[in-house]
């Protein structure tokens, strides 16, 4: 499964993801570590780690990536947070910069 894809489900699943980063990374390796022969949620950190290194996980940064775009894209996958930053605090930081609000 692509990583929009794994994106998209856990936010469709949970939205309490949509604001948190964070929770969500954490619950795409939770259900990558299940598909890892031998690997359990119990499994210790290092390991975890080890696996992490080798690239054997969707990495955070193409996880964030995922989700802002298909936030962009598609704004029933929006947080709370997102209309606040996009919309209010946005039109604040451009007069602040004395871009034209036209």
């Amino acid at each position: 499964m692509k990583t929009k894809e794994k994106v998209k489900y856990w936010l469709k699943m949970y939205p309490d993801l949509r604001d948190d980063d964070n929770r969500l990374c954490s619950n795409i390796w939770a259900e990558e570590l299940g598909h890892i022969e031998g690997m359990t949620q119990e499994t210790p950190i290092v390991e975890f780690l080890k696996l992490y290194a080798s690239n054997k996980f969707t990495s955070a940064p193409s996880i964030k990536r995922a989700r802002a775009k298909l936030q962009e894209e598609c704004p029933e996958y929006r947080g709370k947070k997102y209309n606040l930053r996009k919309g209010i605090l946005q039109d604040k930081w451009r007069k602040d910069l004395g871009y034209d609000l036209q």
